[in-house]
């Protein structure tokens, strides 16, 4: 029984020297594969930087959100050696072209191409976090390992020696009586120790390997997320461009809006101020927002059964994509909005802003490049800069409410456009923008601020959100 049990001790001591840190130099983290010819090899600049590793902390909310940060930054390398094939942005092109070039059929294929964009990047993101769980995990193991080294050494050491000189048979050589009691007595006090400490480096080098194996599948799969994103992204660039060349025929009228909007913009201290300019001056701004009061009046003229038929066929049927006016009362909507991009919340309304005073609206970290989408239909009042907000879109979705977004690296709507729900009117950049809204916020990543305002004043956007629209993050 006590030579089977040592056998098995030695088949896990081998084991042990075959993978664990102990008998060889840590191997280096295995690398993503991008499957485009031309990727950085590990020895490359870019494959440096994405095998740079992570500072471990003590604190295992900063260990897991810097190792989280390691895996974007290896994922942003991977994404720029990756590059659209010929035949499938010919394909992409086709299947373009083959659209109805209607305003109706290009929100509609546009919504449809920014909601397979979020899913995409939901998986990302999701994934993101699970390489980065695994990276601490495996960090927490070998760390383990190093602390062990002095214990585990002495365990291996033994297990060596029994192999090579086990204790006298007793019946065969009597001679070694004395010595086969004593090898008995040290065994029986030595042994079950030995036995549990390698029990528990067996199980660490079991978990050790698995986790590397769920890596591994995960880095497969989120390197086939990347490349769909790739392709949804040269899709909606597509669709932008075909949808620009719609509205061409009004591009001279457009351009001078655009640039008395931003004349305003310079000139307005405040963001209400420059609401108010914009929809007192501007007149497309100024026409939508008088058609949107006039879809709001026939509302309020309704009795309560013809609101809550009206209610009812607006969730049954799909809205009209040609519609100029909110689907629905914005006060309806609560708890049904999704979130405009795929992210964590790092700040809510009356939260510590940093500056001494309690935050107007949220504030959602992105993965670089999301997309962003209207979270409800409405007017685009404003699309372009604002002082330190970053690039901004400003939503009038009526009822006296306005939705506020900013911290984009650019912006596709324009002033007096009316946006459907879900509708793509910016995209992110690659870091955090420095500006007021994002200000004391521990992170580098692309941060877009969130603002619901109810005649003029800053209001909670949380009783909108639907419960799944995302998650609040406390280890920031």
């Amino acid at each position: 029984m006590r030579q089977g049990g040592l056998r098995a001790l030695l088949l896990v001591a081998g084991f042990v020297a075959t993978f664990s840190p102990l008998a060889r130099a840590e191997e280096p983290q295995p690398q993503l594969a991008a499957p485009e010819a031309g990727s950085p090899s590990p020895a490359s600049p870019a494959g440096q930087a994405a095998q740079a590793p992570a500072p471990v902390a003590d604190d295992p909310a900063a260990a897991l959100q810097a190792k989280r940060d390691q895996v974007s930054k290896e994922l942003t390398a991977l994404s720029e050696t990756m590059k659209l094939s010929t035949d499938k942005a010919d394909e992409l092109r086709r299947s373009i072209d083959a659209l109805d070039k209607s305003s109706a059929s290009l929100k509609e294929a546009l919504i449809s191409s920014a909601s397979r964009r979020k899913e995409i990047e939901q998986k990302i993101a999701d994934g993101e976090k699970k390489l980065a769980d695994y990276g601490v995990r495996e960090d927490g193991i070998r760390k383990s390992f190093r602390a062990r080294r002095a214990v585990l050494a002495e365990v291996l050491g033994a297990l060596e020696r029994m192999g090579r000189n086990p204790p006298p048979a007793l019946l065969v050589k009597p001679e070694d009586a004395l010595g086969a009691v004593r090898t008995a007595i040290l065994l029986g006090a030595v042994v079950p120790g030995m036995r549990k400490e390698t029990e528990k480096l067996a199980h660490d080098l079991q978990e050790l390997a698995d986790l590397k194996k769920a890596t591994e599948t995960e880095r497969e799969a989120m390197t086939a997320s990347l490349k769909s994103r790739q392709e949804e992204e040269a899709r909606m660039d597509m669709l932008l461009g075909e949808n620009a060349r719609l509205s061409e025929k009004n591009s001279a009228e457009l351009q001078e809006e655009t640039r008395r909007a931003e004349a305003l913009a310079q000139k307005s201290t405040s963001l209400q101020g420059l609401i108010s300019g914009l929809e007192s001056e501007i007149a497309s701004v100024k026409a939508a927002g008088e058609q949107a009061r006039l879809e709001e009046q026939k509302r309020q003229q309704m009795t309560d059964e013809q609101r809550e038929k009206a209610r009812q066929d607006a969730e049954a049927m799909v809205p009209d994509k040609n519609r100029i006016a909110p689907a629905f009362s914005f006060d309806e909507l609560k708890g049904k909005l999704q979130l405009p991009a795929v992210g964590d919340v790092l700040r809510q309304f009356g939260d510590p802003d940093g500056t001494g005073h309690d935050a107007k609206g949220m504030v959602l970290a992105t993965g670089p490049g999301a997309v962003v989408t209207a979270p409800a239909d409405g007017t685009v009042v404003y699309a372009g800069q604002f002082r330190s907000y970053g690039k901004m879109v400003i939503l009038n979705t009526g009822e006296g409410y306005h939705v506020i977004l900013s911290g984009m690296d650019r912006v596709t709507g324009h002033a007096g456009q009316f946006v459907l729900s879900g509708e793509p009117i910016g995209v992110m950049g690659e870091k955090r923008v420095a500006s007021a809204a994002a200000f004391a916020l521990e992170t580098d990543r692309p941060t877009l601020y969130i603002e619901f305002r109810k005649d003029g004043n800053s209001v909670d956007s949380r009783p909108w959100w639907a419960k799944d629209a995302g998650k609040v993050r406390n280890d920031s």
